[in-house]
């Protein structure tokens, strides 16, 4: 087995039986690729299935040369992966990445923007240009709905549901979820539909496709991107910001104004509750809030 074939099978193996998203298997795939680039500069000779567990310690040695303790982490964790697969497809009886662990990394807290911060970068679009509106209700829906950025470019006109006050949502491997939608953000979607995206020259593959670039085709990832950077400059902001920023503030808000974190993990698609409870992390004074209100040690 050569490795390009063993890396076929496993991004098969990844999309069709794990379900997972495109975008995941494109970063599996990555820190495979990385291995495989590393054998053929260094004219290592070993299969998938030869491969030795020193010759893998050497590489993770070089790569954290050149790449902080997160990156390294994240190969480590896609090389495992990968032997499993190897592993459980019989190809290999044991896994070399066994006995290698991954280095300490502590856990980032996401960044946040405020309300007052959030509202100014939303009255900061020009509203003279004709992707005004639409990006006005994109940087609501991230906010007002806490999606993800591959989540936004593919949400649809069938998918949302006014008069219930939800929208559906498709997350990670194609797992669909239900999330509700406030008053304003519909205001800020309903205001694009009738007026700005009627006057896009629709693709027919793309007709049911909410949000649209100017050709009238899905909007892709780097150009959400673009477009939150562009505002965050037009609004002076200054905060490194990305699409995922909105996502934080939204589970953050909700949080600090008493929403129960289970709903919160419900909202955000989150397998894990574990994942959710980084937000209990972003602001320790809610968490005092919490045990002043609650302990039966309270002081009245």
């Amino acid at each position: 087995m050569t490795w390009h074939q063993a890396l076929s099978d496993f991004k098969n193996y990844l999309l069709l039986e794990r379900g997972l998203a495109e975008n995941s298997v494109f970063n599996y795939s990555l820190d495979i690729k990385k291995l495989i680039n590393y054998l053929e500069a260094n004219s290592i000779i070993a299969s998938p299935i030869k491969i030795s567990e020193e010759i893998i310690q050497q590489f993770i040695y070089e790569v954290a040369k050149v790449v902080n303790a997160r990156s390294q982490s994240r190969i480590i964790s896609g090389l495992k992966s990968f032997f499993i697969y190897l592993i459980f497809e019989g190809y290999r009886e044991n896994n070399p990445m066994e006995l290698i662990e991954s280095p300490k990394i502590g856990r980032k807290l996401p960044d946040t923007l405020s309300v007052d911060e959030i509202d100014n970068l939303i009255n900061s679009v020009d509203l003279g240009t004709k992707e005004g509106e639409r990006n006005q209700a994109i940087i609501e829906t991230l906010y007002g709905c806490g999606l993800r950025v591959s989540e936004l470019i593919d949400l649809k006109l069938s998918d949302l549901f006014f008069k219930e006050g939800f929208i559906k949502v498709t997350g990670k491997g194609n797992k669909q979820r239900f999330v509700p939608i406030g008053e304003v953000t519909q205001e800020y979607i309903s205001e694009y539909i009738r007026n700005s995206r009627t006057l896009v020259p629709l693709k027919k593959k793309a007709s049911d496709v909410l949000f649209l670039n100017r050709r009238g085709n899905i909007l892709t990832r780097a150009m959400i991107f673009t477009i939150v950077k562009n505002l965050a400059v037009m609004a002076d902001l200054q905060k490194n910001i990305s699409p995922h920023t909105f996502r934080h503030s939204f589970a953050t808000h909700l949080l600090e104004n008493g929403a129960d974190l289970r709903a919160i993990q419900q909202m955000l698609g989150h397998e894990s509750i574990t994942t959710t409870e980084i937000y209990m992390h972003v602001d320790k004074s809610h968490l005092q809030k919490v045990i002043t209100e609650f302990h039966p040690r309270r002081i009245y």
